[in-house]
């Protein structure tokens, strides 16, 4: 299962006690933040792209919007995301439970500016009805190796 490889990548640094499992859905941005109990902004979506022959996953507060200029000048290629019917089998994670823990080879994880706003954010943890608390500094640490990007807007 998609929550069983999140969690074995998430006990090799010390974290896989912070996963969260719920009774009900937690896909969307909304519906995570009612089942955490928290803002929709500190939930860290994570989106997945095309970027040439590899997968480009990129952690954005819930708020976030991407910016394609910016994208594009980041990746020097187009924003492509990935289709539904794509992502569990190149990133091992399914729609909704799509996170940067325990994924596939070929897939690089980054971490878009937006989510430092906050001391504490909420990935999923492989499914859609899951989520992991951890502040900045263990997303760092958990996401590692990653990079820190600049692509995103935020709606005023």
């Amino acid at each position: 299962m998609s929550i069983d490889k999140a969690r074995a990548h998430l006990a090799a640094v010390g974290l896989d006690d912070r996963i969260m499992e719920f009774e009900q859905s937690s896909a969307t941005v909304e519906l995570a933040a009612q089942a955490v109990g928290c803002e929709p902004a500190r939930i860290a979506k994570t989106l997945s792209f095309h970027v040439a022959d590899r997968v480009a996953l990129v952690l954005f507060a819930g708020d976030a919007r991407i910016d394609n200029r910016k994208f594009k000048d980041t990746f020097h290629t187009k924003a492509k995301m990935l289709g539904a019917d794509e992502a569990e089998s190149l990133i091992g994670h399914g729609v909704g439970g799509v996170c940067p823990f325990g994924v596939n080879e070929r897939c690089d994880v980054y971490l878009d500016e937006s989510l430092k706003r906050f001391d504490v954010v909420y990935p999923a943890a492989g499914t859609a009805a899951s989520a992991v608390r951890l502040t900045i500094e263990e997303l760092e640490r958990a996401c590692s190796p990653c990079e820190w990007v600049d692509v995103s807007k935020i709606p005023e």
